[in-house]
Protein backbone atom coordinates (compact mmCIF):
# COMPACT_ATOMS: atom_id res chain seq x y z
CA UNK A 1 0.00 0.00 0.00
CA UNK A 2 1.15 3.53 -0.72
CA UNK A 3 0.84 5.85 2.28
CA UNK A 4 1.24 9.61 2.20
CA UNK A 5 2.12 11.60 5.29
CA UNK A 6 1.61 15.35 5.40
CA UNK A 7 3.60 17.09 8.13
CA UNK A 8 6.73 15.34 9.42
CA UNK A 9 6.90 16.73 12.94
CA UNK A 10 6.81 14.63 16.10
CA UNK A 11 3.64 12.72 15.18
CA UNK A 12 3.95 12.63 11.39
CA UNK A 13 7.66 11.87 11.55
CA UNK A 14 7.04 9.06 14.03
CA UNK A 15 4.26 7.69 11.81
CA UNK A 16 6.65 7.63 8.85
CA UNK A 17 9.42 5.94 10.84
CA UNK A 18 7.06 3.37 12.36
CA UNK A 19 5.42 2.46 9.05
CA UNK A 20 8.79 2.14 7.32
CA UNK A 21 10.25 0.04 10.13
CA UNK A 22 7.30 -2.18 10.95
CA UNK A 23 5.43 -2.68 7.68
CA UNK A 24 6.04 -3.26 3.99
CA UNK A 25 4.09 -0.17 2.93
CA UNK A 26 5.65 2.54 0.81
CA UNK A 27 5.77 5.98 2.43
CA UNK A 28 5.68 9.36 0.73
CA UNK A 29 6.15 12.40 2.95
CA UNK A 30 5.82 16.15 2.80
CA UNK A 31 6.83 18.91 5.17
CA UNK A 32 6.96 22.64 4.59
CA UNK A 33 10.52 22.77 5.98
CA UNK A 34 13.19 21.72 3.50
CA UNK A 35 15.49 20.79 6.39
CA UNK A 36 12.89 18.34 7.68
CA UNK A 37 12.44 16.80 4.24
CA UNK A 38 16.20 16.37 3.94
CA UNK A 39 16.45 14.78 7.39
CA UNK A 40 13.58 12.38 6.63
CA UNK A 41 15.26 11.30 3.41
CA UNK A 42 18.68 10.92 5.04
CA UNK A 43 17.38 8.54 7.71
CA UNK A 44 15.17 6.67 5.21
CA UNK A 45 11.92 7.59 6.95
CA UNK A 46 10.24 8.14 3.59
CA UNK A 47 10.56 6.54 0.16
CA UNK A 48 9.89 9.75 -1.69
CA UNK A 49 8.25 13.15 -1.69
CA UNK A 50 4.48 13.49 -1.44
CA UNK A 51 3.59 15.88 -4.25
CA UNK A 52 1.13 16.35 -7.09
CA UNK A 53 2.53 13.25 -8.78
CA UNK A 54 2.56 10.83 -5.85
CA UNK A 55 -0.52 12.04 -3.93
CA UNK A 56 -2.97 10.49 -6.47
CA UNK A 57 -1.14 7.15 -6.03
CA UNK A 58 -1.66 6.98 -2.26
CA UNK A 59 -4.22 4.55 -0.86
CA UNK A 60 -4.06 6.20 2.56
CA UNK A 61 -3.04 9.74 3.48
CA UNK A 62 -2.25 10.70 7.08
CA UNK A 63 -2.31 14.43 7.79
CA UNK A 64 -0.36 15.63 10.82
CA UNK A 65 -0.94 19.39 10.77
CA UNK A 66 -2.69 21.96 12.94
CA UNK A 67 -6.49 21.90 12.56
CA UNK A 68 -6.89 24.84 10.18
CA UNK A 69 -3.89 23.76 8.10
CA UNK A 70 -5.46 20.30 7.84
CA UNK A 71 -8.69 21.77 6.49
CA UNK A 72 -6.80 23.97 4.04
CA UNK A 73 -4.68 21.08 2.76
CA UNK A 74 -7.67 18.83 2.11
CA UNK A 75 -9.62 21.60 0.41
CA UNK A 76 -6.66 22.49 -1.78
CA UNK A 77 -6.00 18.89 -2.81
CA UNK A 78 -9.55 17.52 -2.77
CA UNK A 79 -9.54 16.58 -6.45
CA UNK A 80 -6.07 15.01 -6.25
CA UNK A 81 -6.73 12.29 -3.70
CA UNK A 82 -7.04 8.83 -5.17
CA UNK A 83 -10.64 7.72 -5.66
CA UNK A 84 -11.51 5.28 -2.92
CA UNK A 85 -8.59 6.34 -0.75
CA UNK A 86 -8.80 7.11 2.97
CA UNK A 87 -7.59 10.40 4.46
CA UNK A 88 -6.99 10.51 8.22
CA UNK A 89 -6.00 13.53 10.27
CA UNK A 90 -4.06 13.52 13.54
CA UNK A 91 -5.06 16.79 15.17
CA UNK A 92 -6.35 17.13 18.73
CA UNK A 93 -9.86 18.37 17.89
CA UNK A 94 -12.45 16.77 15.70
CA UNK A 95 -15.81 18.55 15.39
CA UNK A 96 -14.97 21.38 13.00
CA UNK A 97 -12.54 19.29 10.97
CA UNK A 98 -14.99 16.41 10.46
CA UNK A 99 -17.98 18.65 9.79
CA UNK A 100 -16.01 20.57 7.16
CA UNK A 101 -14.15 17.75 5.45
CA UNK A 102 -16.62 14.85 5.40
CA UNK A 103 -18.81 16.49 2.70
CA UNK A 104 -15.73 17.45 0.66
CA UNK A 105 -14.46 13.87 0.81
CA UNK A 106 -17.80 12.47 -0.25
CA UNK A 107 -18.04 14.87 -3.18
CA UNK A 108 -14.57 13.93 -4.39
CA UNK A 109 -14.70 10.15 -4.03
CA UNK A 110 -12.49 9.56 -0.99
CA UNK A 111 -13.20 8.91 2.69
CA UNK A 112 -12.19 11.23 5.51
CA UNK A 113 -11.77 9.88 9.04
CA UNK A 114 -10.97 12.03 12.03
CA UNK A 115 -8.06 10.60 14.01
CA UNK A 116 -6.09 11.43 17.14
CA UNK A 117 -3.05 9.41 18.25
CA UNK A 118 -2.85 9.62 22.04
CA UNK A 119 0.91 9.78 22.18
CA UNK A 120 3.48 12.52 22.38
CA UNK A 121 6.10 14.27 24.46
CA UNK A 122 6.76 17.80 25.68
CA UNK A 123 9.01 18.21 22.63
CA UNK A 124 8.07 18.64 19.00
CA UNK A 125 9.63 18.43 15.58
CA UNK A 126 11.10 15.69 13.41
CA UNK A 127 14.28 15.49 15.51
CA UNK A 128 12.23 14.09 18.39
CA UNK A 129 10.20 11.65 16.31
CA UNK A 130 10.77 7.93 16.82
CA UNK A 131 9.29 4.71 15.53
CA UNK A 132 8.43 3.52 19.06
CA UNK A 133 6.33 6.57 19.99
CA UNK A 134 3.01 4.75 19.57
CA UNK A 135 3.93 1.53 21.37
CA UNK A 136 1.10 0.73 23.77
CA UNK A 137 -0.79 3.94 22.96
CA UNK A 138 -4.43 4.49 22.01
CA UNK A 139 -5.49 5.67 18.56
CA UNK A 140 -8.83 7.46 18.47
CA UNK A 141 -10.86 7.28 15.26
CA UNK A 142 -14.04 9.26 14.59
CA UNK A 143 -15.50 7.76 11.38
CA UNK A 144 -18.66 9.85 11.45
CA UNK A 145 -21.37 8.40 9.21
CA UNK A 146 -19.09 5.70 7.80
CA UNK A 147 -20.36 2.11 7.76
CA UNK A 148 -17.72 0.40 5.59
CA UNK A 149 -16.59 -2.20 8.15
CA UNK A 150 -13.85 -3.82 5.98
CA UNK A 151 -12.29 -0.41 5.36
CA UNK A 152 -12.34 0.46 9.06
CA UNK A 153 -10.83 -2.93 9.86
CA UNK A 154 -7.96 -2.26 7.44
CA UNK A 155 -7.30 1.11 9.05
CA UNK A 156 -7.36 -0.51 12.46
CA UNK A 157 -4.83 -3.13 11.31
CA UNK A 158 -2.52 -0.40 10.00
CA UNK A 159 -2.38 1.40 13.34
CA UNK A 160 -2.04 -1.81 15.34
CA UNK A 161 0.86 -2.81 13.09
CA UNK A 162 2.85 0.28 14.15
CA UNK A 163 2.42 -0.25 17.87
CA UNK A 164 -0.97 1.08 18.95
CA UNK A 165 -2.44 -1.20 21.62
CA UNK A 166 -5.96 0.16 21.53
CA UNK A 167 -8.16 1.58 18.77
CA UNK A 168 -11.01 3.65 20.17
CA UNK A 169 -13.97 4.49 17.93
CA UNK A 170 -16.02 7.53 18.87
CA UNK A 171 -17.91 10.52 17.49
CA UNK A 172 -16.33 13.94 16.85
CA UNK A 173 -18.57 15.39 19.59
CA UNK A 174 -17.59 12.86 22.25
CA UNK A 175 -13.95 13.13 21.27
CA UNK A 176 -13.85 16.87 21.87
CA UNK A 177 -15.86 16.65 25.08
CA UNK A 178 -13.62 14.03 26.68
CA UNK A 179 -10.32 15.31 25.30
CA UNK A 180 -11.04 18.71 26.89
CA UNK A 181 -10.63 16.95 30.23
CA UNK A 182 -8.02 14.26 29.60
CA UNK A 183 -5.58 16.36 27.58
CA UNK A 184 -6.39 20.04 27.18
CA UNK A 185 -7.20 20.79 30.83
CA UNK A 186 -4.01 19.03 31.91
CA UNK A 187 -1.95 21.32 29.68
CA UNK A 188 -3.73 24.43 30.98
CA UNK A 189 -3.23 23.40 34.63
CA UNK A 190 0.43 22.48 34.12
CA UNK A 191 1.14 25.72 32.29
CA UNK A 192 -0.58 27.79 34.98
CA UNK A 193 0.89 25.85 37.91
CA UNK A 194 4.48 26.50 36.90
CA UNK A 195 3.89 30.27 36.88
CA UNK A 196 4.12 30.45 40.67
CA UNK A 197 7.21 32.47 41.75
CA UNK A 198 8.05 29.54 44.02
CA UNK A 199 8.92 27.50 40.91
CA UNK A 200 12.18 29.45 40.73
CA UNK A 201 13.12 28.18 44.21
CA UNK A 202 12.06 24.58 43.72
CA UNK A 203 15.52 23.01 43.15
CA UNK A 204 16.29 20.59 45.93
CA UNK A 205 12.67 20.65 47.05
CA UNK A 206 10.96 18.80 44.20
CA UNK A 207 10.58 15.19 43.15
CA UNK A 208 8.15 13.13 41.10
CA UNK A 209 4.99 15.09 41.84
CA UNK A 210 6.53 18.35 40.60
CA UNK A 211 7.84 16.68 37.46
CA UNK A 212 4.47 15.07 36.76
CA UNK A 213 2.63 18.37 37.21
CA UNK A 214 4.97 20.43 35.05
CA UNK A 215 5.94 18.03 32.26
CA UNK A 216 3.50 19.41 29.71
CA UNK A 217 3.93 23.05 30.75
CA UNK A 218 6.66 23.15 28.12
CA UNK A 219 4.28 23.16 25.17
CA UNK A 220 4.01 24.48 21.65
CA UNK A 221 2.01 27.64 22.30
CA UNK A 222 1.01 28.08 18.65
CA UNK A 223 -0.48 24.61 18.32
CA UNK A 224 -2.17 24.56 21.72
CA UNK A 225 -3.69 28.02 21.27
CA UNK A 226 -5.42 26.78 18.13
CA UNK A 227 -6.53 23.54 19.79
CA UNK A 228 -7.89 25.33 22.87
CA UNK A 229 -9.84 27.86 20.81
CA UNK A 230 -11.29 25.16 18.55
CA UNK A 231 -12.63 23.40 21.65
CA UNK A 232 -13.21 26.41 23.91
CA UNK A 233 -16.77 25.49 24.93
CA UNK A 234 -15.85 22.14 26.45
CA UNK A 235 -12.53 23.39 27.82
CA UNK A 236 -14.13 26.36 29.60
CA UNK A 237 -16.61 23.96 31.23
CA UNK A 238 -13.75 21.85 32.58
CA UNK A 239 -11.81 24.91 33.80
CA UNK A 240 -14.90 26.24 35.59
CA UNK A 241 -15.44 22.89 37.30
CA UNK A 242 -11.81 22.76 38.39
CA UNK A 243 -12.03 26.28 39.82
CA UNK A 244 -15.18 25.28 41.70
CA UNK A 245 -13.44 22.25 43.19
CA UNK A 246 -10.26 24.15 44.07
CA UNK A 247 -12.36 26.79 45.81
CA UNK A 248 -13.74 24.11 48.13
CA UNK A 249 -10.21 23.14 49.19
CA UNK A 250 -9.20 26.77 49.65
CA UNK A 251 -12.28 27.53 51.73
CA UNK A 252 -11.72 24.53 54.02
CA UNK A 253 -8.10 25.55 54.53
CA UNK A 254 -8.89 29.19 55.18
CA UNK A 255 -11.13 28.34 58.16
CA UNK A 256 -9.10 25.31 59.33
CA UNK A 257 -12.02 22.98 58.68
CA UNK A 258 -10.22 19.68 59.26
CA UNK A 259 -13.26 17.48 58.71
CA UNK A 260 -14.17 19.17 55.42
CA UNK A 261 -10.61 18.99 54.13
CA UNK A 262 -10.30 15.32 55.03
CA UNK A 263 -13.57 14.57 53.26
CA UNK A 264 -12.51 16.47 50.13
CA UNK A 265 -9.25 14.52 50.00
CA UNK A 266 -11.05 11.22 50.54
CA UNK A 267 -13.57 12.05 47.81
CA UNK A 268 -10.73 12.74 45.39
CA UNK A 269 -8.97 9.52 46.31
CA UNK A 270 -12.16 7.50 45.89
CA UNK A 271 -12.89 9.14 42.54
CA UNK A 272 -9.40 8.25 41.32
CA UNK A 273 -9.93 4.62 42.33
CA UNK A 274 -13.20 4.54 40.40
CA UNK A 275 -11.83 6.29 37.31
CA UNK A 276 -8.60 4.29 37.26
Amino acid sequence: MNIGIVGLGLIGGSMAKAIKEMTEHKVYGYDILESTMLAAQLVNSIDGTLDSTTLPECDTVIISLYPQATVEYVKKNADSFKKGSVVIDCSGVKRNICETLNPIAKANGFTFIGGHPMAGTQFWGFDYSRSSLFKGASMILAPHGISDIPMLENIKKLFVSIGFADITFTTPEDHDRIIAYTSQLAHVVSNAYVKSPTALDRKGFSAGSYKDMTRVAKLNENMWTELFLENSDYLVEEIDLLIENLTKYRDALSVNDEAKLRQLLKDGKDTKKQAG
